[in-house]
């Protein structure tokens, strides 16, 4: 099995990029090319790196990764908020998924700790 399939924080980040695109499905049609695609975009970076991240040599890679991670992970919480400032979707309905990506950065930011990479 490839190593990043053992991960909890890649498992919960496919999880996420589920409910992402069931999320983008009210956006409005004129944001299929905007918010709605760079959303889906940034939250499929955040798995794609820690597969990546999990296939390299070092814990120093595996870590530079993780970070790179972590940054779409912030790139997804500003692209939610710009969808609750626009009122696409109201705040209300958005907390899910604000929580699971929070999840998901304490759990990163947790991995990339125990790595212990200085």
């Amino acid at each position: 099995m490839r190593p990043h399939r053992k991960l909890i924080v890649w498992q919960e980040s496919i999880s996420f990029i589920k409910e992402i695109y069931k999320l983008t499905v009210h956006l409005p049609q004129d944001e299929k090319f905007g918010l709605t695609s760079q959303i889906r975009r940034v939250s499929v970076s955040i798995a794609l790196n820690i597969a990546e991240g999990a296939a390299r040599q070092t814990k120093k890679e595996f870590s530079r990764f993780l970070y790179f991670s972590s940054g779409s992970s912030s790139e997804v919480d500003t692209l939610l908020e710009i969808i609750k400032e626009l009122d696409f979707i109201k705040e209300e309905n958005l907390k899910k998924y604000f929580d699971m990506n929070e999840r998901i950065s304490a759990m990163l930011n947790g991995l990339n700790k125990s790595l212990n990479v200085k």
